[in-house]
């Protein structure tokens, strides 16, 4: 899938070219799921902080066969089920070839689907949850934007934290889905600092936010004494001017996660990897429970994001090439 300009998802086009060939020290991969997300849509768009050169590849996390290895490569080999996250997009396509440093092979139990969906959203959770902030056991963690990937990522790893996690959503089919990744309570965005203090009983240790808009200075409000505001992103589309009068009252913190950062910055490819290793030992285990996700063919994509940006789109998606 070529996106030439920025602009609506539909717009998207199916190119064929020839297979890649993989160089020394890569790994050839054909792909069999490719995961979808909301940010897929918005550099579609042009309106990420991260602006392509055109034209390009959409999509980052892939899971798929290693079908060829180039010279030098001792592992994976041939024949290996294994996923990875691309740090120049790319991964909308049929193949794609990567580093074999950073591809990690599927653990028993986790499908390609299922390893495909969960990356970007459990790789941003638990890059918060091991680097920015920490969920002690009983702990009231509240997370905006339940009923999307993020969401439900951030429900699944607080609950796996022993934490009591309150799920706010936008519609009834959405907090229905968060009930089922794990939610206690769910509650919507009206009155949202009362519904917050309520649900929580006082006040809220831990938000998640990638909403951002008005419910971020209503979450910082109902934070409890010592609470923590994680900004994950603002897919509201509107960055807040949060008061810093309420932050200092009663030593409240604000946190910011930016797992894509991390990921790009020297030397966090490998160490994105051993993230990802973690992430899905954790699923099979049954430490973590990603939802099976929707699919739809690879020539669907621009209404799949299309979908995500009129915030119409429950849980997570894969493209099938």
């Amino acid at each position: 899938m070529i996106c030439s300009e920025f602009g609506d998802p539909p717009a998207l086009q199916v190119l064929e070219e020839p297979t890649p060939q993989p160089r020394p020290g890569e790994v050839l991969i054909e792909v069999t799921a490719v995961g979808v997300s909301f940010v897929d849509g918005l550099i579609v768009r042009g309106a990420y902080q991260v602006r392509p050169p055109l034209p390009f590849t959409p999509g980052t996390c892939v899971a798929g066969r290693v079908v060829a290895a180039g010279e030098g490569v001792g592992s994976p080999h041939v024949g290996t089920e294994v996923a990875t996250v691309l740090t120049d997009f790319g991964g909308y396509a049929s193949h794609v070839t990567v580093p074999a440093g950073v591809v990690v092979p599927l653990p028993a139990g986790v499908s390609a689907d299922i390893a495909a969906a969960a990356m970007e959203s459990y790789l941003t959770v638990v890059f918060a949850t091991t680097h920015r902030v920490t969920i002690e056991p009983g702990e009231q963690v509240v997370v905006l934007g339940a009923g999307g990937g993020i969401g439900q990522a951030a429900i699944d790893v607080a609950r796996s934290h022993g934490a009591r996690v309150v799920a706010v959503a936008s519609t009834e089919d959405k907090r229905t889905a968060a009930k089922a990744a794990g939610a206690e309570v769910t509650i919507g965005y009206d009155h949202l600092k009362d519904g917050i203090r309520a649900a929580t009983g006082g006040g809220a240790d831990i938000v998640i936010d990638p909403v951002g808009g008005p419910a971020a200075e209503s979450a910082l409000r109902a934070l409890a004494t010592g609470g923590r505001l994680c900004v994950l992103g603002f897919a509201s589309g509107d960055i807040p001017r949060l008061p810093a009068n309420i932050v200092l009252l009663r030593n409240r913190s604000i946190i910011g996660v930016d797992w894509g950062d991390w990921s790009r910055a020297a030397g966090g490819a490998r160490g994105n990897a051993a993230l990802l290793a973690d992430v899905l030992a954790r699923i099979s285990r049954g430490e973590l429970h990603p939802a099976r996700p929707s699919t739809a063919p690879l020539a669907d994509a621009g209404r799949v994001l299309q979908m995500f940006g009129e915030r119409r789109a429950v849980g997570k998606y894969v493209l099938h090439p």
